[in-house]
């Protein structure tokens, strides 16, 4: 028999990886996001599907897992200065948000012919939003650590500790005679969470940094994945001891670890589980959608699913725009937090055992979020083909008008802020512009003034201050917008020296032949700067080392003068070392020309090694 229940096991988990190995890939091949595709995996093997599972409760219990370890990730990334600097979104905005859905939401629940108690059940369990799919659609959209994304963390986190009052408010309201009734009182549950907190703020604080500086002397890699495993855990665990939600003990763990030195250590140790467990639990979501409620109670469910979302991302869209979020943050937001989420699992399955609802109740109620959660990665598919201009709203950014300026800097990404910081330390009086909404808003927290506008059209140049200004610094790190800008200014605006960061050599070389007054290379000073430091780190002297830097470049300038001169489209094809025009016949392999010459005393330099090129596309970037 042990043998049948280990094959039956490891058949499961053949099942379950193989599942999520075929629809995963396929749902974002169509387009429909990871989520979508483990959701599909777990209804096609579970209980409603091929079978393969039977009891999706006990998968989904282990499955949380997921969140807890996303959470803790999440955490790391939050410093307590950053996590006390978003207090007001917190407690403010998260209070607005749940207590309008919450109403809205019992409103609905009345409506669809549910005892004010029910109703009230339902709305509390709906308004928990989905931590795991939120927080999943938004790393895969690079928007956690943006200001949108920042205000739907700071609502999640306030779902989170909310969760608590609202299972004492379902053990207040149980029939005295339900069982569980000789529950603890509130006081004491409100005791022992604070007191589960207070040791968890203890330990992260003095214990916590230690214990890992002296895993780290011991040298076993495997201890501190361990460790790391360890913290987490337990951190959830006694936080659930004290009736507060584990993800939330995640949570704090990672903030008070965010600012330890192993805090990029014990983000890669925990990356592998975090991502596999959290593929389960949506596996485990879409398994426990029961088919077989949704079709004996299809008209109940086909009302409340859309109207409950509908009903809650209207009241988020209204918080949003009473708190000046822009119109298209707010829909996204809105959209993306329509969902009831796990959290409502837990709420439901506490009102059942304490009476308040029956069984086909909290069947009913749990087949609707399912439902919901399953809808909104559609939903934010719909709506980003239907408002692809919501991510460049310009509600809360100024566009260029009458600007003016010595220089006018056109993109402010990595290379246009290094840039700024030359002119503006010396005085110089600089116009910035950027078509990126998002990079303009972060760069107005630190004391930049960006304007919105799009370089490649004339009258917006000339709104810049193009037509007064000493120079135009192209900084973009597109090379058919820096092609198209060049392409204008240099006609319209004489007065005006044009210097343009280049994609490669070959772009470099273009520029060039346009007419562009200074071109750089983006990746080549710091590539010299690299290899300088890396000659010093084999014991080079300094001195040495800088003539090396300084001959390589002087050499490339040469051979860039060459290759400008004889316009050879095949000269800027090949790598930094490419061959001379004319060296070898076409399509045949040779040694690279060296930049530097063929031996130096005292170093390890030798131009017998470098690589050949040879139809080779371009530089590495």
């Amino acid at each position: 028999m042990a043998a049948d229940a280990s094959s039956i096991s490891l058949t499961g988990v053949v099942a379950l990886l193989g599942a999520a190995v075929v629809a995963v890939p396929l749902f974002r091949r169509l387009g429909l996001g990871s989520v979508l595709g483990y959701l599909a995996a777990g209804l096609v093997v579970g209980p409603y599907g091929f079978e393969l599972f039977t009891q999706p409760e006990a998968i989904l219990h282990t499955a949380e897992l997921g969140v807890v370890l996303f959470l803790f990730i999440i955490g790391l990334e939050m410093r307590p200065s950053h996590l006390w600097h978003l207090r007001r979104q917190i407690f403010g905005l998260g209070a607005l948000q749940v207590g309008l859905a919450a109403c809205a939401l019992t409103g609905v629940g009345m409506a669809l012919g549910f005892s004010l108690t029910i109703a009230f059940i339902a709305a509390a369990g709906f308004v928990l939003t989905s931590t795991a799919i939120v927080m999943q659609l938004l790393a895969e959209r690079g928007d956690i650590a943006l200001p949108p994304g920042q205000k739907m963390v700071s609502v999640l986190l306030f779902e989170d500790l909310l969760i608590v009052p609202l299972l004492a408010l379902v053990a207040f309201l149980a029939p005295v005679a339900a069982p569980g009734a000789d529950a603890a009182p509130v006081w004491q549950s409100v005791l022992l969470g604070s007191a589960a907190l207070a040791g968890l703020l203890v330990a992260g604080l003095w214990l916590l940094n230690p214990l890992f500086r002296l895993l780290a002397r011991a040298g076993a890699r495997e201890v501190m994945t361990a460790a790391a495993l360890l913290v987490v855990l337990g951190s959830a665990l006694l936080l659930q001891a004290g009736g507060l939600s584990m993800a939330m003990g995640a949570f704090m763990a990672g903030v008070l670890l965010s600012e330890s030195t192993f805090r990029h250590q014990l983000e890669a140790d925990i990356e592998p589980f975090r991502g596999l467990l959290l593929g389960l639990f949506f596996l485990a979501v879409g398994m426990s959608l029961d088919l077989a409620v949704v079709a004996a109670n299809w008209a109940l469910i086909a009302a409340a699913v859309p109207a409950l979302m509908l009903t809650k991302a209207l009241c988020i869209y209204g918080v949003a725009r009473l708190t000046r979020s822009p119109h298209g943050e707010a829909v996204d937001r809105a959209v993306l937090m329509a969902q009831g989420g796990e959290f409502a699992f837990v709420l439901y399955a506490a009102a059942a055992n304490a009476g308040l609802i029956d069984a086909g109740v909290n069947a009913n109620l749990t087949a609707i979020v399912v439902l919901s959660m399953a809808l909104t990665p559609l939903a934010m598919i719909v709506l980003k083909r239907l408002t692809p201009a919501v991510a460049m709203n310009t509600e809360a950014v100024e566009a260029a008008n009458g600007l003016s300026g010595s220089v006018l800097i056109i993109g402010f990404g990595r290379f246009g802020q290094v840039v700024s910081q030359a002119l503006l330390a010396r005085g110089v009086e600089v116009s910035i512009i950027d078509r990126d909404i998002d990079m303009i808003t972060s760069a107005e927290k630190f004391g930049f003034k960006v304007y919105y506008g799009d370089a490649c059209r004339l009258d917006v140049l000339h709104a810049s201050g193009a037509g007064t200004a000493r120079a135009i610094a192209v900084c973009t790190d597109s090379r058919e917008a820096a092609d198209r800008v060049v392409e204008l200014a240099r006609d319209a605006f004489p007065q005006a020296k044009l210097l343009v960061r280049a994609y490669d050599r070959e772009h470099a070389r273009k520029l060039v032949a346009a007419g562009v007054d200074v071109q750089v290379r983006e990746t080549f000073e710091s590539a010299l700067r690299f290899g300088e430091q890396a000659l010093l780190s084999l014991g080079i002297a300094a001195d040495e080392a800088r003539e090396i830097s300084a001959e390589v470049r002087a050499r490339d300038a040469e051979r860039f003068a060459l290759e400008v001169a004889s316009g050879s489209a095949q000269a800027g094809r090949g790598l930094l070392f490419g061959n001379l025009p004319g060296a070898a016949p076409a399509g045949e392999r040779m040694l690279p020309t060296p930049l530097l010459k063929p031996q130096r005393e005292g170093t390890v330099l030798n131009p017998e090694a470098l690589p050949q090129a040879a139809n080779t596309p371009g530089e590495a970037h």
